[in-house]
């Protein structure tokens, strides 16, 4: 059985009563409630989860019955509309607030988009994944908690539930969902829907749909607790992933250096995303962490200039201590003289001043030159130009 760690301890305070409370400290929710004003709209989804247990919320998702024009128009701000699901994502201040409209979903094969058509809020929130997401707080009117399925008491006793059992046969990528929120909120799956969440097959799903979960996973703060259930479920073949995502975690957590250089959570999501192209610079990576340690500062420059940080970063995750070097200095030594220089001096426009560039550059990175003069000394030099 997955999940046996108790529930998170906030989880257990969750209260309606403080719901509003912590709904009003989103900077959008009193524009979003004024503009609400005569329609009937309401808060729901993972903003009602965490405001439940009082965690920040900084996005806000709405569900209209009816058309979402008005709400949307009144809210103002920049909108990107999506006409085909009856959605939009208006920006308020610094929050994005998604407005969709309630609807109902038909799946016409496993694994396939919906068939959308409107519907009731409570056709909504029927259609959602778990319960502890399918909520919802009206935006007027006596101001309720609206749980027709249970997510309060799943979210006071941790358990993460689905609201049917074709769940996961409609939309397989709920299973990578799962994960996620075991690992964030360190919940236990109730029993049957571990048992349907085993059976998800995740090949009648999009490359791009897959990966588009294994990105929310890798931008979670514990990436590796949620991909090592996927891994324990048998979901998706990852290999060294959950090992080499907790890797990345720690050194991003203690090296400030290798957190300003590269984006941790697209090395993560490089380390286990499938296809072509991750798996190419995966190799690149392996082959990095594999070599024997280069010999000079300047070795390690040549090794390491023409990879993307987060290559570099898998490779270090992967054992390849002596990048840390380029991370932290050698990434930033520059030259003080440029091509033109040698070219004033008399190099011909050519490979000659490359050649001499790359001289002067592993010089300086060896700690060999010192100075605007001793680099253009030796460029010349390599460049076959002296005095």
């Amino acid at each position: 059985m997955v999940g046996k760690a108790p529930p998170v301890t906030e989880s257990a305070a969750a209260d309606p009563a403080g719901l509003l409370a912590a709904l009003e400290a989103n900077p959008a929710f009193a524009a979003v409630r004024e503009a609400a004003a005569g329609i009937p709209a309401y808060v729901v989804g993972g903003s009602v989860r965490d405001g439940l247990i009082g965690r920040p919320h900084l996005d806000l998702d709405v569900v209209v019955e009816g058309e979402i024009a008005p709400l949307v128009q009144r809210l103002g701000g920049d909108a990107t509309e999506h006409e085909r699901f009856g959605t939009a994502v208006v920006e308020v201040g610094a929050a994005e607030v998604d407005v969709a409209r309630a609807r109902s979903e038909t799946y016409p094969h496993p694994g396939a988009l919906p068939e959308v058509s409107p519907a009731s809020l409570d056709a909504d929130l029927g259609r959602r994944d778990f319960s502890i997401n399918a909520m919802a707080f009206p935006l007027s009117g006596d101001g309720e908690l609206i749980d027709p399925h249970g997510g309060l008491e799943d979210l006071r006793a941790g358990v993460i539930r689905i609201l049917h059992e074709r769940s996961f046969a409609d939309d397989p990528t709920r299973a990578l969902r799962a994960a996620r929120y075991l690992a964030r909120f360190g919940f236990r799956l109730e029993e049957e829907t571990e048992r349907l969440l085993r059976q998800a097959d995740l090949s009648s799903v999009s490359e791009d749909r897959v990966t588009a979960e294994l990105a929310r996973i890798a931008a979670e703060e514990r990436p590796s607790a949620a991909l090592a259930l996927v891994a324990e479920w048998g979901l998706l073949e990852l290999r060294h992933g959950p090992r080499l995502a907790a890797s990345i975690e720690s050194l991003f957590e203690a090296d400030p250096d290798w957190a300003e250089y590269a984006d941790r959570d697209t090395a993560v999501l490089l380390a286990i995303a499938r296809g072509e192209h991750p798996a190419a610079l995966r190799t690149r990576a392996r082959k990095l962490a594999h070599r024997d340690r280069p010999g000079s500062p300047a070795e390690v420059q040549v090794l390491a200039r023409d990879h993307v940080p987060e290559v570099l970063a898998l490779a270090r995750a992967a054992g390849a201590d002596w990048l840390d070097d380029y991370a932290k200095r050698l990434r930033h030594v520059e030259l003080e003289i440029s091509g033109y220089d040698l070219i004033e001096a008399g190099v011909p426009e050519g490979p000659a001043v490359g050649r001499g560039l790359n001289a002067a550059l592993a010089a300086k990175l060896d700690g060999k030159v010192s100075g605007r003069d001793d680099e253009l000394r030796l460029a010349l030099a390599a460049a076959g130009k002296s005095d």
